[in-house]
């Protein structure tokens, strides 16, 4: 699978580590940055990380920042993404499963990098479930 990710200054330190997870378990990682602490602007990482994902480069999509919710809805702003904002795995699971998310969007600075994790190999591992979900999930987009 490929994954794109990005964040900015609040996630570089899980983005890290996740694109670190996700190559151990084989799988393809493009890193959209940022790569330290000095401050950034969300909305370029979730972009670029969206644009993968809009254009089919990338099968899913996992965007940090601090409260995960400009990161999602900068990613929102794409026609085929869908960001779910996420903070446990019962809503990362749920928005693949429910919802066809296909970017998951985390709030660094409120989970533990390991509950991040968990969230990540939930949210890959998930299929969509399709059937009554799909006709909901189809009326997502304007």
């Amino acid at each position: 699978m490929t994954i794109a990710i990005g964040c900015d200054h609040a996630g570089y330190t899980y983005k890290d580590s996740i694109v670190d997870m996700l190559r151990k378990a084989g799988h393809e990682v493009l890193d959209q940055g940022t790569n330290g602490p000095e401050s950034v602007d969300y909305p370029d990482f979730a972009h670029a990380v969206a644009r993968l994902v809009e254009s089919g480069q990338a099968d899913l999509g996992i965007v940090i920042c601090g409260s995960g919710n400009g990161v999602a809805m900068s990613a929102n702003k794409h026609p085929g993404v869908r960001a779910a904002l996420a903070w446990t795995e019962e809503i990362a699971r749920l928005g693949r499963e429910h919802n066809n998310a296909n970017v998951l969007a985390l709030p660094a600075r409120f989970i533990s990098l390991r509950r991040a994790r968990a969230m990540v190999r939930t949210f890959i591992a998930t299929p969509f479930e399709g059937g009554r979900h799909a006709r909901r999930a189809d009326k997502i987009a304007c």
